[in-house]
């Protein structure tokens, strides 16, 4: 049967009349149906999740595919065995719904106004070269032409061990490693003829070139110039020359447009890709300012980079904080695996990876301005004002009816069979023991003081928290705005930004409903100076009534610009679900009552902050006593701290079903659905639902997305869980969520529906999930500021222990029957809120007034804003 699919795509891709085409594909929908009930159903996610492996995903760029996978190092050999057979022994099946799946996220990306305004500033820059001539998801012609033959001649042309790397960090021993390697893919026969990508080196552009693009989101302007790609070293000064113009701080964008507000935002990017990059920049005009305006100031700034006016200092400034971000990547093994990826893509020797910084350090001014001079000239840029308004090429990609395919979950291969029962070596878990982990200690009257020393490397990060935010104060966030803008007797706002700059400081400002924070990071030896620097500021800003008039209309043009992005838009609706308009309300200023506020009233609300009591994280490399020395000669706080009282958000308790719409003119639906039964935590049940939410919607193996994507194609991604309380009095409550075409709603509610309400139930994949789940609770490790981060939640919840270590020690004892009795108890037969985010028109308005009543709400009411 699989053959003759095959057969049938390739028919299918030939022909132009639409009634042809939908025969044929009536054909394959059907065969593939019948060939799913006969097949074992894909077995990869199985067993990933048998082998404890996490973060399993794969991503296409312009210039590499790549397979991601956080292993146990227990598993390597399974693991390789696994790859081996997965890269050299493919079978293509459930393509039909997989590729309805495509066309998702195909239609997700129309969206995307950013990624379409690129795709048109590479369609200039790049006339020659694949970068400009297609997208890396494909054309509408493509995805609507698939072929399984075309994919199999690719497979078997490129995934072939001479065009491959096998990147690896982490707890293991590399000799053994290798051994393994060798082992599994030792006799993979090499290609000798891999095509070599041959094109006409692009032609300068001798003058600018201007686009124009349209879709839903708020005007903005992206210009871009060509520039040597990363396997050339030039392309090492062009990472110096973007933090010179952009760095969050003390660039000659950062500085001169966004501090002194002559645009609502603007900024600068490297593109990096092997064969050329893409130097970019991004303006966001403010009210009355057309974008025209904004790319005018935008070259006056690189024009000064290329003619040497700026600090020599932001040079040797720009390689510290580099340092500093390479230092926070070994950090992680994620980011060390991808270090070695890069390598490998660009065809680097890894030596001239590690001797990056060095070559960095001698870069000069001179070899910056004669880069930009050389590749940022007035003559050789693209431009794409992006403006507001329907998107003519947004036509989206409609696909037939399918089947529902079986999934077969009680199916599996002796393969599999076979690397279940293997035994290996169990790792043994280590939970965070909050007596001998950390320190707990009051620095003075009212600051609780968390200690955890960094042995790893010399950064110290310090984090101050306080019980208060949004619901005591809802112009707290705006009063921090306000602050980034300002300096003080002693330093100038630009003069804060450098110092910190150089020292490769940084200092950051969180509010959020319950819980504000600052903190300070950089090199250990800098905490007093950033400590001085911020504190400082808090203390002793100066107000400046022209700054803060022009803030306040820049907030209420920003307001108006998140109401055009869908995902801001969806975020917000999801709140207004869960929470309700009287919370949305309480925590929101309203236009009026921010024009309304003073700097008096907003520079008082800072300085009070350094007046309450607090807690201290503290992780850094000073030993403890060390620590606490600078703290009490830096930190800055009243004699006598005021008490504050620990407020939470209350969500939502539904008793009745209930439909709230929000419009957003676009051709996909955002849909959330909420249910809260005002159930306290319970530690009893806190494993079972654990194990639950891994076996109904816990990854690729789970129901959801085996029904969801895998078997209907609903969406690109889809989820559902019951979530933990996250404080004593907290309530459990159950979220659903998808999002798809609009005339695919009812579908996706009632295919939902039916799989919570009659979960299908499988003991084969309750040991897979069990197995998995047991295998990520032995292996995960809470380490340098998570510990302290733990220790809080923890007692959030009134616990003395982790609740990962009291899941892990009676998980072993539970069964199928448990997660029965779980979705019995906890999820059947709830009544719920939907949100749904979406056109109007285009929904199905007489299906949702069978799931409850319909209340169409405006974006207004859903911010809390005009």
């Amino acid at each position: 049967m699989l053959d003759q699919i095959e057969e049938l795509f390739d028919i299918y891709g030939t022909k132009t009349d639409p009634q042809e085409r939908l025969a044929i594909y009536h054909i394959i929908d059907s065969l593939s149906y019948k060939a799913s009930e006969l097949a074992i159903p894909n077995e990869y996610d199985k067993l990933m999740s048998i082998i404890g492996s996490r973060g399993t995903n794969a991503f296409t760029s312009d210039d590499l595919t790549c397979y991601q996978e956080n292993i146990p190092s227990n598993q390597i050999d399974s693991w390789a065995r696994i790859q081996a057979d997965r890269f050299r022994n493919m079978v293509i099946r459930g393509f039909h719904t997989e590729l309805e799946t495509v066309y998702e996220e195909y239609n997700m990306y129309l969206n995307q106004d950013v990624m379409n305004a690129l795709y048109a500033l590479d369609s200039v820059l790049y006339k020659n070269h694949p970068y400009g001539l297609q997208q890396v998801i494909g054309t509408q012609e493509h995805l609507k032409n698939p072929s399984i033959s075309a994919i199999k001649k690719q497979k078997a042309t490129m995934y072939v061990p001479n065009n491959i790397a096998i990147c690896v960090s982490g707890d293991f021993d590399p000799d053994e490693f290798v051994t393994i390697i060798e082992k599994y893919f030792g006799d993979w026969e090499p290609n000798p003829s891999i095509p070599e990508l041959r094109y006409e080196p692009e032609a300068p552009l001798t003058e600018p070139v201007v686009k124009h693009v349209y879709g839903t989101e708020s005007d903005f302007m992206l210009m871009g110039w060509r520039c040597p790609g990363e396997k050339e070293r030039e392309s090492e000064i062009a990472e110096i020359a973007g933090s010179i113009l952009t760095n969050g701080k003390a660039g000659l964008i950062d500085l001169n447009l966004n501090q002194q507000q002559k645009v609502l935002a603007a900024g600068s990017q490297l593109y990096g890709r092997i064969d050329y990059s893409d130097f970019l920049i991004q303006g966001y005009p403010k009210d009355g300012q057309s974008m025209e305006e904004v790319k005018d100031l935008i070259l006056a700034e690189v024009a000064k980079l290329r003619s040497g006016d700026f600090d020599e200092a932001l040079i040797e400034a720009a390689i510290a904080n580099i340092k500093l971000s390479r230092m926070r990547q070994l950090e992680s093994n994620d980011s060390r695996a991808m270090q070695f990826v890069n390598s490998f893509v660009k065809g680097s020797d890894w030596a001239d990876e590690v001797a990056l910084l060095d070559r960095l350090s001698k870069i000069t001014k001179a070899d910056v301005t004669a880069w930009a001079e050389k590749y940022l000239s007035d003559d050789s840029y693209v431009v794409v004002y992006k403006h507001q308004g329907v998107n003519p090429k947004s036509n989206k990609i409609t696909a037939p009816a399918i089947t529902p395919i079986s999934t077969n979950r009680d199916m599996q291969s002796a393969f599999l069979t076979e690397i279940s029962e293997k035994q290996v070596k169990p790792i043994e878990p280590v939970f965070v023991d909050f007596e001998k982990d950390l320190s707990k200690s009051m620095l003075k009257d009212g600051i609780e003081m968390l200690y955890k020393k960094n042995e790893n490397n010399d950064i110290v990060t310090a984090t101050f928290r306080f019980e208060m935010g949004n619901s005591t104060n809802p112009a707290l966030s705006f009063a921090f705005d306000y602050l980034s803008y300002l300096g003080t007797p002693t330093r100038s706002a630009d003069e804060i930004a450098f110092e910190e700059y150089k020292i490769a400081g940084n200092h950051s400002f969180s509010v959020g409903d319950n819980t504000m924070t600052f903190s300070v990071n950089g090199l250990g030896e800098n905490l007093g100076q950033m400590l001085d620097i911020v504190e400082d500021l808090m203390l002793n800003a100066q107000p400046n009534e022209a700054i803060l008039e022009n803030l306040k209309y820049d907030e209420l043009m920003a307001r108006q610009m998140s109401k055009s992005h869908q995902t801001s838009c969806s975020n917000a609706l999801n709140q207004y679900v869960i929470y309700g308009p009287e919370y949305v309300k309480s925590i929101t200023l309203s236009n009026e009552q921010l024009m309304a506020l003073t700097s008096e009233e907003l520079l008082d609300m800072v300085k009070d902050v350094l007046s309450k009591e607090h807690t201290v994280l503290f992780y850094g490399p000073q030993d403890e006593a060390d620590a606490k020395e600078v703290l009490l000669n830096h930190h800055k706080t009243a004699d006598n701290l005021q008490k504050l009282t620990r407020l939470y958000s209350k969500k939502q308790i539904v008793d009745e079903p209930k439909v709230i719409i929000a419009p957003y003119d676009s051709r996909q639906f955002n849909y959330i659905q909420y249910s809260d039964r005002g159930e306290r935590f319970s530690l009893a049940d806190a494993p079972s639902i654990q194990l639950f939410n891994e076996y109904f919607g816990g990854g690729m193996n789970s129901i959801v997305f085996q029904e969801m994507r895998e078997a209907r194609a609903l969406a690109y991604s889809a989820g559902a869980m019951l979530t933990t309380p996250s404080f004593v009095d907290d309530t459990y409550s159950f979220y659903a969520r998808i999002g798809s075409q609009n005339d695919k709603l009812q579908t996706a509610v009632e295919a939902f529906d039916l799989i919570i309400n009659e979960m299908p139930e499988s003991e084969k994949s309750f040991q897979v999930a069990k197995t998995g789940l047991e295998s990520v609770l032995r292996t995960n490790r809470t380490t340098g500021m998570s510990v302290l981060s733990s220790y809080i939640n923890t007692r959030e919840l009134g616990l003395e222990e982790p609740l990962v270590k009291v899941i892990y020690d009676n998980l072993s004892a539970l069964t199928m029957d448990d997660v029965i009795e779980c979705q019995q108890k906890w999820i059947q037969g709830r009544t719920y809120i939907y949100g749904i985010l979406g056109d109007i028109k285009e929904l199905d308005t007489e299906f949702l007034n069978s799931l409850g009543k319909v209340e169409e709400v405006t974006l207004d009411e859903v911010f809390g804003y005009k």
